[in-house]
């Protein structure tokens, strides 16, 4: 929040604490998020220590519980594979344990299903017809969606095949 100098608008303790409390209840946030927020609001290390910690102790804040969202969220809403998932949660500052369970929730037949759809609903929009083209955009396509090169290979040869 700004106020009309352009400068970032700070907060007591309290205040912030109410605000973030109803940041985190939106929705679901990792620690890194959260910490930034309170530095962005004024606050100063020890008390966002203690508010995070705070946080943590009233299930307002689940690193897990982020991850598995953000995981799930990702995959249905927007497509993405699990490399891609994986470098979101890297960037969240989420630890690598916990990185590796969210992406086990992922179901494997869902993931396939979901590469599959991608390449199919790619494959309709190219206009390329020469077929070792056609397979370099189509695999191009999926990797910048964070799926893995293996998979992706695999997919577009059984795709191919069925046409």
């Amino acid at each position: 929040m700004k106020n009309e100098n352009n400068k970032p608008k700070i907060f007591s303790r309290e205040q912030a604490k109410l605000k973030v409390e109803s940041y985190c209840a939106y929705q679901e946030r990792s620690q890194y998020e959260v910490r930034n927020k309170l530095y962005e609001w004024g606050l100063h290390q020890k008390d966002v220590e203690e508010i995070i910690s705070e946080l943590i102790d009233q299930n307002f804040l689940n690193e897990e519980r982020f991850s598995k969202a953000y995981t799930l969220g990702k995959f249905r809403i927007k497509g993405w594979g699990r490399m891609k998932i994986k470098q979101g949660l890297k960037l969240k500052q989420v630890p690598d344990k916990m990185i590796q369970k969210a992406l086990k929730s992922i179901d494997e037949d869902d993931y396939l299903l979901c590469l599959r759809q991608i390449l199919e609903k790619k494959s309709n929009l190219l206009t390329e017809k020469d077929s070792f083209k056609r397979r370099y955009l189509l695999s191009r396509y999926a990797a910048s969606k964070g799926y893995e090169s293996d998979l992706i290979a695999d997919q577009i040869t059984e795709f191919l095949v069925s046409d």
